[in-house]
Order: structure tokens, then C-alpha cells, then sequence
């Protein structure tokens, strides 16, 4: 094959580095998904074993029909209920985040959250309410809920839980403030313990304004926690 021109050369011998590299991408591509499912499943065993001791010592015949799948199920369980410990804030922000001359309030309220008690690993639930202060950036309002599934689908207590998302939004967007309030019920107090059906627990964390200007914080919990 013959070539007019010295670019010509060139141009070819690009397109075919380019689509060795494109070829090794994707095998590396492959090979890291490969490695990421083989640890997966071997995690998924280890799981399945020791709920399968756990089911055991209590007295149970893991052997019989209505336990046989009960270890992969609650190992598949539990690793969807611990999913937020694979997924970070940037992973969801990073294409979300707008500039926009907006400095008003923006507030999204009745989040709800399901999250599990890292003391007797029972759930915890209730709703999350979130507001923040724009600095020339807001954020789409659907990413705020992701946040807040991100840090609740984890081993937490809802003081922690309540500051993590407050910080996440702090950190994402450097608003002028940010609010964010948490009501829900714990399973450990109605299910076992001191068994109060009706207790539930808010907390609280206030960052910027709403720290330190009183009449922002009493608009966002006026707006915020009325029924």
C-alpha cells in the first residue's frame, strides 16, 4: 500500500495506536470488573456463612425448607442496606452542581430515610429536611435526597448521620449555610430495650447563617417542621 503523503502515514499510524490503546482500555476495563465481581462473591459467602452460624447458635435447623435460603438472601440484604459505604458524594455531585445568581433559601423536606443502628444493627427510619444558603451555585434537588441515602445506607447513630450530610453539602457547595434536621424512630427502642412504641428523636446540625443569624433559623424551622 502506498502513501502520497508524509501525513497520510501519520494519520494511519495514529488511528492504530489509538485502537490498541482503546483495546487495552478495555481490557484492563474487564479485568478490573472481573476482579471487583470475584471479591463480590467471595464477600457474599463470607456473609452467607456467618449467617448461617448465627441461625445455628440460636437454636435453628438451617437445614430445613424455609431457612435454606435465608443466609444468601439476608447476605444480599445486608449488602444493600450497607451499599453507601461503596458510593461518596462526589460520585453524584460532580455533573450536578450549577452556577446560579441564587441566594435565597432552598429547602427540600420529608426526605425519608431507612437506616440501621450500628449498636444492635436494627433499623432506624423516619424523614430528613435539608436547607441551604446559596453562594452563586445550587445543586439539583434530587442529589440532596442522594446524599442523604448515601451516608443513611451505612452503619450509623442519627447524631453522625445528621452532620455527615450537613458537611457533604457544606463541602459540595460552599453555600452561605446549611440546615439539616432529622425526625425518626429507632426499632431499638420500640422493639426491644425500654419498648416505647410513640418516642422519636430529632436531631439537628446548623451550619453558617443558620448558626449564627437566629431569624434564618427560625424561617427554616417554621418552614420546615410545621404540620
Amino acid at each position: 500500500m502506498e502513501y502520497q503523503h508524509a501525513s497520510d502515514m501519520n494519520r494511519v499510524v495514529n488511528q492504530y495506536l489509538n485502537m490498541c490503546a482503546e483495546v487495552k482500555h478495555s481490557s484492563v476495563c474487564k479485568e478490573e470488573k472481573d476482579s471487583k465481581d470475584s471479591a463480590d462473591a467471595t464477600k457474599l459467602c463470607h456473609l452467607e456463612k456467618a449467617y448461617s452460624t448465627v441461625l445455628s447458635e440460636l437454636g435453628e435447623d438451617v437445614e430445613r425448607e424455609g431457612l435454606l435460603r435465608t443466609p444468601q438472601r439476608a447476605a444480599k440484604a445486608m449488602q444493600f442496606l450497607t451499599k453507601g459505604y461503596k458510593e461518596t458524594p462526589q460520585d453524584i455531585l460532580n455533573d450536578a452542581i450549577f452556577d446560579e445568581n441564587h441566594e435565597e433559601m432552598v429547602i427540600v423536606k420529608d426526605i425519608e430515610l431507612f437506616s440501621l443502628c450500628e449498636h444492635h444493627l436494627v433499623p432506624f427510619f423516619g424523614k430528613a429536611h435539608i436547607a441551604y444558603l446559596p453562594n452563586k451555585k445550587v445543586v439539583g434537588l434530587s442529589k440532596l435526597a442522594r446524599i442523604v441515602e448515601i451516608y443513611s445506607r451505612r452503619f450509623q447513630v442519627q447524631e453522625r448521620l445528621t452532620k455527615q450530610i450537613a458537611s457533604a453539602i457544606s463541602e459540595a457547595l460552599e453555600p452561605a449555610g446549611v440546615a439539616v434536621v432529622i425526625e425518626a424512630v429507632h426499632m431499638c427502642m420500640v422493639m426491644r430495650g425500654v419498648q416505647k412504641m410513640n418516642a422519636s428523636t430529632v436531631t439537628s446540625v446548623m451550619m453558617g447563617s443558620f448558626n449564627q443569624d437566629p431569624e434564618t433559623r427560625k424561617e427554616f424551622l417554621t418552614l420546615t417542621l410545621r404540620k
